[in-house]
């Protein structure tokens, strides 16, 4: 069990928790966030059991085009991040953070566009139909509009009121059937990600069955989870838009020195931490044995 610290605050957390799963196969990742119920967080178990003692699809590219991630900074700010991502088109921006306002997503948006040429937003379902409408119309050419709502109706009504694309994620990897925004026409664009979803076999047999564009995206994984972020953007029969596989450099440590993005891409291959950065990454006896009791209860839904 790892900690790693950040480099800015991103989804709330400055440090990102995770257990790692030495098998026969290679590394596994386990780092369901720490508010997730053991119902939901099984998944992400035997998405990291799937690397670690599973067999892994046979990849069709060699690299991945990834996306800048641009957490919700003060616009000043974004330089400083944008420049993690050397090569990146296309540059993801976080908007709808409590406590901030549309005019504060304006502005990090336009640093950003100034910059990168290619930006998507994503609000995390923290706007109404409403707000989502007016932002749609303030924040400039966008690529698309990621989970602008909570809901899947939500998410429906404002396809028929907006021109931008709309890409649905919680809707997805949090829903019961990840196949209902297809079902209401509440979506363009589908971002998946590998562990919430159980695993990269469980995404390639979504990607067969959805019907719309894939974007593969990253949980705010470490080195090992990324590998298998990489592979399944690999194993796509198609992939048409840059994927957000750099959160990477969010990090101040990680458990390798990561390759970083040559001319916006990131390499396929798997990953074996350093043990030197696993001590010196590892938690305290009290977090090792919260994550150990968390493995029990979510490997007992399995």
């Amino acid at each position: 069990m790892v900690a790693l610290p950040m480099r800015v605050r991103f989804r709330g957390i400055t440090v990102r928790e995770v257990a790692l799963i030495d098998g026969p196969a290679g590394w596994g990742e386990f780092g369901a966030f720490l508010e997730y119920p053991p119902a939901e967080a099984a998944l992400w178990l035997a998405s990291g059991i799937e690397a670690a003692y599973g067999v892994s699809p046979v990849p069709r590219r060699d690299r991945i085009p990834i996306n800048a991630t641009v957490p919700a900074v003060p616009a000043a700010q974004v330089p400083e991040v944008l420049a993690r991502f050397p090569g990146a088109a296309t540059a993801k921006v976080k908007v709808a953070e409590p406590g901030q306002t549309l005019a504060d997503d304006i502005a990090r948006v336009a640093a950003v566009r100034a910059l990168v040429p290619v930006v998507r937003v994503d609000a995390n379902g923290g706007w109404t139909v409403d707000q989502a409408v007016q932002a749609a119309a303030s924040l400039g050419p966008l690529e698309y509009l990621e989970q602008p709502c909570a809901t899947v109706e939500e998410l429906a009504q404002l396809r028929r009121l907006i021109d931008v694309p709309v890409a649905a994620d919680e809707s997805i990897r949090k829903a019961d059937d990840p196949f209902r925004v297809v079902a209401l026409a509440a979506a363009d664009i589908a971002v998946v990600k590998v562990a919430p979803l159980g695993g990269v076999s469980r995404l390639l047999e979504i990607a067969t069955a959805i019907g719309i564009p894939l974007v593969v995206s990253s949980a705010l994984d470490s080195a090992v989870g990324m590998s298998r972020g990489l592979l399944a953007a690999a194993c796509l029969p198609d992939l048409s838009h840059a994927c957000g596989l750099g959160t990477g450099g969010l990090f101040v440590e990680d458990v390798v020195d990561a390759a970083p993005p040559v001319d916006g891409y990131l390499p396929v291959g798997p990953v074996t931490p350093d043990p030197a950065r696993l001590a010196g990454l590892a938690v305290g006896p009290d977090r090792r044995q919260w994550w150990i009791e968390r493995v029990r209860e979510c490997h007992a839904l399995w």
